[in-house]
């Protein structure tokens, strides 16, 4: 049965700036976290790194190209931020601001509305140096320079995604330490959520300081969707201690003005939560036009045998929690595929924050693919990717059907126009519905591509 969505309805690709921008000693950009991390040995499974990327940095007219044929009327991109403000001393790179000036005329031009994230995990270095995310000035610079964004962007932005998964940021990033910088210290990866959290809110004062209540604000999150194992009141304890820290410690200040006094409870023996600030709560409780969501896959858990140590979970207080093995046919990440998830998530939150637009700002999935002469395909290649058409075919019908229960949903974005750097796991991952050779950086559609453009076309599933 065919669901047609409604006509305002945006759909969008998606990509972040380590990621595809390549160009990392080019016009005046200094050295991020990402930059630092991939140079240390070990920390990227294939030795790569975001040196060249997909070079989008001088190909982004080829990307808006295939933007445009595919149909998509939105491009979800990422700001270096030391592109932005390469030194310490805040002084603006004007070379920096051009390039994504560039970009954003390009996108317009091409009928294709930019939505901005501002920062999406590449922190300058010289910021981690004074101690990054878990030093509370971070939050401060970062409202500075999203300041400077507003004033330099304006109104060329269509929407403002002020974060990225700061779940990944502070956890990944301060608490197993996968992800850049590296550093595994659960009180750390704590003071990290508050400042990120902070930097939500004050960077959303200065956007609108600008450019007024004409800023169209949102934040992206990846909300763990855990499903208990059982009834039983333990199984779902643990399913509430995981929601806690994965999920609350972002709803609650940003979207409630509060921390869940459970979170404090739980975190008792690693932080005395000093570091909260009086008025820091009102700060990050700011109004949004819409709440950007990135899903991939589902987590199911039950209670943890006694002594259980989770060494390696990114969240802490996570003791009483055992992650379960995924089940099904896994993706190329390992992931399971439980599209419902999509479906509970979206339903759900819109039941609890009615007044609040949702967007589904990432989803898609990693499979290897192989390239196939087609006289007939776009250049001459085609990737057959039935798996990844399946996934999105079912993920999009998951928005359908949560739309068709009455949750307030605007917009899906497909993870990613490109396969990209996939941080921790170097180039060995492909999320892209258009496959980039990275020996020449030829961009070589596959089936989903195709195949999302006809959803696009159709507005419908």
């Amino acid at each position: 049965m065919t669901f047609t969505f409604p006509q305002d309805f945006t759909w969008g690709t998606a990509t972040a700036s380590y990621q595809v921008e390549g160009a990392i000693h080019e016009d005046g950009r200094t050295p991020s976290i990402w930059d630092t991390f991939c140079a240390k040995p070990g920390t990227i499974a294939d030795g790569t790194s975001g040196e060249r990327a997909c070079d989008q940095y001088h190909r982004y007219m080829e990307d808006i190209d295939i933007m445009k044929r595919m149909g998509v009327g939105a491009y979800r991109f990422s700001v270096s931020w030391s592109r932005i403000i390469p030194e310490p001393n805040g002084k603006v790179n004007q070379a920096g601001v051009d390039y994504y000036l560039r970009l954003l005329d390009a996108l317009r031009e091409a009928g294709i509305k930019p939505a901005c994230t501002v920062y999406h995990w590449d922190l300058p270095q010289y910021l981690e140096d004074q101690g990054g995310w878990p030093n509370r000035d971070t939050a401060k610079r970062y409202a500075d320079y999203a300041q400077v964004l507003a004033e330099r962007f304006g109104d060329r932005i269509d929407t403002w995604i002020t974060l990225n998964e700061p779940w990944c940021a502070a956890y990944l990033g301060y608490g197993n330490g996968v992800h850049a910088p590296g550093i595994k210290d659960y009180a750390k990866s704590l003071e990290a959520v508050h400042h990120l959290n902070l930097a939500h809110g004050l960077g959303t004062q200065a956007i609108r300081s600008v450019l007024g209540d004409k800023a169209r604000i949102s934040v992206t999150l990846n909300p763990a969707v855990n499903i208990a194992e059982t009834d039983a009141l333990e199984d779902i304890a643990a399913k509430h201690r995981a929601d806690l820290m994965n999920n609350e410690v972002f709803y609650g200040p940003m979207l409630e003005g509060r921390y869940d006094p459970d979170i404090l409870a739980a975190t008792a023996d690693i932080t005395d939560w000093a570091f909260v600030k009086d008025g820091d709560l009102e700060t990050i409780h700011q109004p949004l036009q819409v709440l950007g969501l990135n899903y991939y896959s589902t987590s199911h858990v039950r209670a943890a045998a006694p002594g259980n140590v989770n060494e390696g979970v990114p969240a802490p207080a996570q003791d009483i929690v055992e992650f379960l093995p995924p089940t099904g046919e896994l993706t190329a990440m390992g992931w399971n595929q439980e599209p419902h998830g999509l479906t509970t998530l979206l339903t759900e939150l819109s039941a609890r924050f009615p007044d609040l637009p949702l967007m589904v700002t990432e989803n898609g999935s990693a499979w290897d693919d192989e390239v196939t002469e087609d006289a007939a395909a776009p250049g001459g290649k085609i990737v057959h990717d039935p798996q990844r058409v399946n996934y999105m075919n079912h993920h999009i019908r998951a928005v359908a059907d949560a739309i068709e229960a009455g949750a307030n949903v605007t917009g899906y974005y497909a993870w990613s126009l490109l396969d990209n750097f996939e941080w921790a796991l170097g180039l060995s991952k492909r999320f892209g519905i258009i496959r980039v050779d990275y020996d020449t950086e030829e961009r070589i559609w596959k089936d989903s591509a195709l195949r999302y453009g006809e959803i696009v076309k159709a507005n419908a599933i």
